[in-house]
């Protein structure tokens, strides 16, 4: 792969990853498109790093306090994943610990069932979904599907008046993200909507959600890594996807305090078009 190649695809990875566009879908349509070599496993290590990296970089605060939260963990802590409070609001909240306890708590629960089908799902995904017309299918309803939830969800409650449930039902949509089209983004934002989170909540717990998702791929993924792996084209990689990722996160929080959902899933029906009109010609 070529550093111009590493460094486009590194871009594409951090903007998609965080968007609900589908990072997967987006590195497998466009080497497509171009013609383009697989870059392998060292360069999917590399793209994961980078989006680690801007998602630590971007919530360093909150990984900060959630990690000290944690810390103090006591097995009496498990009730607050029942806690039937509205801890977003003012008067209910002159315990920050029990809240940044309750939100880490949230999304260990949350990853759990993400994982396991990730992990089951996983290596039939790579085989069976990679067909470009399919993933422009996935693409498309995906998009339906974040539309409708964006336009009928109550949009009235945020990432602090989340329930077990909510977790546990975003956690379990996250394990369909290993198909490619799908979007891990655009498959836990749609989940939040649907339970009443608001637009910038539901994106929110998303971006906290991805965390050890992406810090577990990492980590399986580098014990394969030599140093000779570490050529130009992989730290070009790593960097591009941490510095769009970096951007990508913010840039989307600031859209959503005006903006809907709809132009994404505008976006996913528009590719999917083009990827079905440039098969059908090839």
């Amino acid at each position: 792969m070529t550093l111009f190649q590493s460094i486009f695809l590194g871009l594409i990875q951090g903007i998609a990853e965080f968007l609900p566009i589908s990072s997967s879908a987006h590195l497998i349509i466009f080497p497509w498109f171009f013609n383009w070599e697989d870059g392998g496993l060292t360069f999917d290590v590399a793209l994961h790093a980078g989006t680690l990296i801007a998602l630590l970089l971007y919530f360093r605060s909150e990984w900060t306090r959630l990690f000290f939260a944690l810390l103090k963990f006591k097995p009496a802590d498990l009730k607050l994943l029942t806690k039937n409070t509205n801890i977003s609001d003012e008067t209910k909240s002159d315990q920050p610990h029990e809240q940044d306890l309750r939100l880490a708590l949230f999304i260990i629960v949350a990853t759990i069932p993400g994982a396991i089908m990730g992990l089951l799902l996983e290596k039939k995904a790579e085989h069976a979904f990679r067909s470009p017309v399919l993933i422009a299918g996935n693409l498309a309803v995906m998009g339906l599907i974040l539309w409708f939830f964006d336009r009928k969800g109550k949009k009235t409650r945020v990432v602090n008046d989340m329930t077990l449930k909510d977790a546990i039902l975003i956690g379990i949509t996250q394990g369909f993200a290993v198909i490619p089209g799908i979007s891990r983004a655009g498959i836990t934002i749609s989940a939040a909507l649907s339970q009443g989170l608001d637009r910038e909540s539901s994106a929110r717990f998303s971006f906290y959600l991805s965390m050890p998702i992406i810090a577990g791929a990492c980590i399986l993924k580098l014990r394969h890594l030599t140093g000779a792996d570490l050529t130009p084209p992989f730290l070009s990689g790593v960097a591009a996807a941490a510095i769009a990722g970096y951007f990508a996160i913010g840039g989307l929080i600031r859209f959503l305090q005006k903006q809907s959902y709809g132009v994404f899933a505008g976006y996913r029906v528009l590719l999917a078009i083009i990827v079905w009109v440039v098969a059908f010609l090839r």
